[in-house]
């Protein structure tokens, strides 16, 4: 399987377990019950199925590349995402920051 599609794919899971996470505990706050609740079993779920994919990416093809593909997948989709789904808008300095970072970790993950 190609570790891009595996990294991708984990990492969509987290991000949006990530998201999931950030909506019910702002909404509901640092509390027992929310632990409790069904949201929390998805949250896990979807962390548990990530991180599989995770292990399978980092024995399969090795550390170095796959951190960097990680590094690099986790920036884009939070930012994306938190430009679509929460509204976020960051400065010309910051979008560039992004951009030099996702530029750092292809040329490790791919060299």
């Amino acid at each position: 399987m190609n570790p891009l599609i595996v990294v991708l794919m984990a990492q969509a899971l987290y991000t949006a377990s990530d998201l999931l996470a950030r909506h019910f505990m702002g909404t509901y706050g640092f509390t027992v019950n929310n632990f409790l609740s069904p949201w929390f079993l998805v949250y896990f779920t979807l962390r548990t199925i990530a991180m599989s994919g995770t292990l399978y990416a980092l024995t399969a093809f090795g550390l170095g590349k796959n951190v960097a593909l990680f590094g690099a997948t986790s920036i884009v989709l939070g930012s994306v995402l938190g430009y679509l789904l929460l509204g976020e808008v960051l400065t010309a300095t910051q979008y560039a920051g992004i951009m030099l970072a996702v530029a750092a970790f292809v040329v490790l993950a791919f060299r």
